[in-house]
């Protein structure tokens, strides 16, 4: 990244976590727009907190957080949507009992309705076999099917960032490839992804960019497939208990 381009996020020396235990400790990092960054590290690094983080989900006990250059500092969950940052959380995330049409609604409620109807054609397209299940009940649907189905009520807010937290958590290896692919589609097309995933080596053939964090720092930030060619990775940032294959 340029030193004159801005970049879409930027963390500054951010202390963040849960009640009395920071896990984030003064990190600064910054993600180029349009990337896919993969973040990395042993459990307890700080990954999935610094989604939460962005996300407003935790407040900053020091430091600042920038979005397209503007200060974001302690935004709620809300203001961040508003704002075009969109959060795929771990998990299943949907409403069962209701259709996947019924769902693509909620997604959109900060939008209001007749603008979320306008928009749920558009985003259908990315997912050809959610749309053929337009008024089965979500619960129904494969888990693939469901990952899309959740990141598409993301995509209906147009966002400019998406944070997707262990996208392939129960899916086979046919149905992640799916997501990962739609991910660089939506990067090509200039969305800024942030993602935390398991199936590393997988991820790191998808992304851009992969920061390394461990005990809430950064320790690494450097293309992704650079650290793919390294024969060293597992052990040095994935706590060495991964092999391999």
């Amino acid at each position: 990244m340029s030193d004159n381009q801005t970049p879409a996020i930027e963390f500054k020396n951010v202390v963040a976590g849960y009640k009395d235990l920071m896990i984030l400790n003064n990190l600064s990092l910054k993600i180029r727009k349009g990337s896919i960054t993969l973040l990395i590290g042993p459990n307890g690094a700080g990954k999935s907190t610094v989604l939460k983080t962005l996300f407003g989900m935790l407040k900053p006990r020091e430091g600042s957080i920038y979005l397209d250059g503007q200060d974001i500092t302690g935004c709620d969950a809300n203001t961040l949507l508003q704002n075009g940052v969109a959060f795929v959380p771990q998990g299943r995330n949907l409403f069962g009992s209701l259709t996947v049409y019924q769902n693509l609604e909620l997604g959109g409620i900060t939008l209001g309705m007749k603008t979320t109807r306008e928009r749920i054609p558009e985003v259908l397209e990315f997912f050809p076999r959610v749309k053929e299940r337009l008024h089965s009940q979500a619960s129904t649907l494969s888990g693939g099917e469901q990952k899309q189905l959740e990141i598409g009520r993301a995509l209906l807010l147009r966002p400019k960032v998406i944070l997707i937290d262990e996208p392939s958590i129960g899916l086979s290896p046919k149905l992640v490839q799916d997501v990962f692919r739609l991910l660089r589609k939506l990067a090509d097309q200039g969305t800024t992804v942030m993602m935390v995933e398991q199936n590393v080596k997988t991820a790191l053939g998808v992304s851009d960019d992969a920061i390394a964090l461990e005990m809430g720092q950064m320790v690494l930030h450097k293309p992704a497939s650079e650290l793919l060619a390294d024969p060293n990775i597992e052990r040095l940032f994935l706590g060495g208990n991964l092999h391999t294959k």
